[in-house]
């Protein structure tokens, strides 16, 4: 499965990148474990010794230069198991010293990969240093972790095995730039891929951690358990569908079993390396300087959108709007914001029908409720409603589950007694919130993908309320939904020219986002007043998790 000269030709260039990834595991292993090899380790360095001998192998850097790492890297792999080979080295160096096969234009990690490898080979060469072009990677801009795609995240794990020289070395970090967001970075990566299943970006991830010197991560532990669900009995653990082109067994099943889980195990063998091995550097974990995205200004803009534009709408679709503008005021202790829309929808439903109110469900009559008390107004409609409805509930033995929200406001209005709790359903479980943490990642990622603004303001809601708030996959929800808003202060691009279209899609985004927003900042205030009552203070540092 290793050897490119009994490769399909469609298949050789595939082969010859098993091959190095394969032989540099070796290398690894030879430099991170003290102890030599033997079993499997030495059979395959063997294989590889006697493919890196040919000329058909060796001779190839010569013919393609663009492809100069795919064979360098075995000869790293060699030289790093004691194997020495001068005239594999000379032809390396004199591609290198040709002006083109280390010259031409290379991304920034690819260009690390470069670097790494002809240090690795001992190779003479006159380029700019590793630590003049990591400023420039996709890892140095700390970028949304929701956007990246797949190549994304293995451009990242690739930066860093190669900067770190996989834990032989301390990278010298850009100006500004704490390794803290590094691990932050890695860990909510880990909890987006291992909710899509990948057990190969798993396996990355979890080897930077490593490389970065960590040796306490709760999500290193959930990364390890869910790669032994992954594992099959002889040891493979199977790549991510699609890992290969779908034409490229030619029908062979048995090569196809074996591309599609070669890399993901290579990956699993050098995380564990990594993580026993005495060689790799450690230090203590980080500490991270807590940034919440500011959400006053965006809020404020929102909610005196959201006010003028709810006086014109039918009150069956403006109440609801109303109600999140005066939650948004709410947070940001600015209630005068939303003060006259109240008062106007007070006095207009003051005689509503209930089914008005049962049409808009606890959530909104609530919180409008609330609002109006807040406000020194009332609706008499709306307290007969909540009278009835809080009689209803009380006459119940045991309260569904999906009216706890709508019960706990009752009980803020007083219109039930805090022993009512007695009968609401247990709150979830740790384990049940970290699977919820995973569903919400996928979710999230799905709605910034499709533009679904509502169910990524609702899901950031959830998180908030959850106690994931200050989460790093939540922060950067937070953070591309805030990016959506307009100079008007309504939130979202519709990308339609109808008029009509575009009001009603940003008056629905607008009146989500609020909402979402609202319970981010209330829970990060009480995050904030908890850890001032600590004595950590306002410049608090947290542990990335």
């Amino acid at each position: 499965m290793l050897d490119p000269r009994h490769a399909k030709p469609d298949c050789v260039l595939f082969t010859r990148k098993a091959l190095i990834e394969t032989a540099f595991l070796v290398g690894l292993r030879a430099r991170l474990d003290d102890a030599p090899l033997d079993g499997d380790y030495a059979a395959i360095l063997e294989q590889v010794a006697d493919i890196a001998s040919q000329p058909s192998y060796r001779e190839m850097i010569a013919r393609d230069e663009q492809a100069l790492l795919l064979y360098a890297g075995t000869y790293a792999a060699l030289r790093l198991c004691g194997r020495e080979d001068t005239e594999f080295r000379r032809i390396i160096q004199q591609a290198v010293d040709g002006g083109y096969a280390a010259s031409f234009e290379r991304v920034p990690y690819r260009q690390l990969d470069l670097l790494h490898t002809l240090y690795l080979c001992g190779i003479e060469h006159d380029l700019p240093p590793m630590d003049t072009v990591l400023p420039f990677t996709l890892l140095r801009q700390n970028p949304n972790v929701l956007k990246l795609a797949d190549p994304d995240i293995y451009a990242i794990t690739h930066t860093l095995f190669y900067a770190t020289d996989f834990g032989q070395r301390k990278p010298v970090w850009p100006r500004g730039y704490s390794p803290g967001r590094a691990v932050e970075l890695l860990e909510a990566l880990l909890v987006l891929c291992e909710a899509r299943g990948n057990a190969d970006l798993v396996g990355e991830l979890l080897c930077c951690l490593y490389c970065l010197g960590i040796t306490d991560s709760e999500a290193a532990d959930r990364a390890w358990a869910f790669l032994e669900t992954a594992q099959e009995d002889n040891g493979r653990v199977n790549g991510p569908e699609g890992i290969i082109h779908p034409g490229l067994d030619n029908g062979n099943a048995d090569f196809r079993h074996w591309a599609e889980g070669y890399h993901t195990t290579i990956v699993t063998a050098l995380a564990g390396l990594l993580a026993r091995s005495p060689r790799r550097l450690t230090g203590p974990r980080p500490n991270l300087r807590a940034t919440d995205v500011p959400l006053g200004a965006p809020l404020r803009q929102a909610v005196v959108w959201l006010c003028d534009h709810s006086m014109m709408q039918d009150p069956r679709v403006g109440l609801a709007g109303v109600t999140a503008a005066a939650i948004g005021a709410a947070a940001i202790q600015q209630r005068h914001l939303a003060r006259p829309a109240l008062e106007h929808y007070a006095v207009h439903l003051a005689d509503a029908d209930p089914d008005l109110w049962q049409e808009q469900g606890m959530e909104v009559a609530g919180e409008f409720a609330l609002a109006l008390r807040a406000s020194g107004a009332s609706c008499p409609s709306l307290e007969r409603f909540l009278k009835t409805t809080a009689g209803v509930v009380g006459s119940l033995d045991r309260i569904p589950a999906d009216l706890a929200y709508g019960v706990q406001r009752l009980i803020s209005l007083g219109l039930l007694p805090p022993s009512t709790t007695a009968a609401i359903p247990r709150q979830s479980t740790p384990h049940e919130q970290r699977a919820y943490l995973l569903q919400a990642a996928v979710c999230l990622r799905e709605a910034s993908d499709t533009y679904h603004l509502g169910r990524l303001s609702g899901t950031i809601r959830t998180l908030a309320q959850t106690g994931w708030g200050q989460h790093r996959i939540t922060q950067d929800a937070i953070a591309f939904l805030t990016a959506q808003q307009t100079t008007t202060g309504a939130f979202g691009y519709p990308a339609s020219d109808d008029p009509t279209t575009r009001q009603q899609a940003q008056y629905s985004w607008t009146r989500s986002a609020v909402t979402a927003l609202a319970t981010a900042s209330k829970q990060a205030s009480l995050t904030a007043g908890r850890t001032a009552v600590q004595g950590n203070g306002p410049g608090s540092e947290r542990q990335p998790q």
